[in-house]
């Protein structure tokens, strides 16, 4: 599954957190993730201190675990998101089941 995570860093925390994630190497970011997490991307408003992450994980007790890392200085938001191809492929399935509804409906 796609997720989306979105933060926002404690006012009082932004230069600490900053300061922590610049000293990361990408070795240390695969850590802090953890080996069930794949990352697609990721973005940073520093001024606002928010960002979002978009990655995909089967596991909800790892990105649990890897939001547990960063707790202490950011409120952090995780939604289910599909990419266009799934969204695609649900409307489509709605569409046809809709028509399904209203031939069975017109029938009887």
């Amino acid at each position: 599954m796609k997720f989306m995570v979105t933060w926002r860093i404690h006012t009082d925390k932004r230069h600490a957190a900053l300061n922590a994630f610049a000293q990361m190497t990408a070795d240390d970011d695969k850590k802090d993730m953890g080996d069930k997490i794949k990352l697609i991307g990721r973005w940073h408003d520093i001024g606002e201190g928010t960002g979002v992450a978009i990655c995909e994980c089967d596991d909800a007790m790892a990105l649990a675990n890897w939001a547990l890392n960063w707790n202490e200085a950011l409120d952090i938001q995780t939604r289910a998101v599909l990419d266009d191809e799934e969204t695609r492929a649900v409307g489509l399935q709605r569409a046809a089941e809709a028509a399904k509804i209203k031939t069975t409906v017109i029938e009887n």
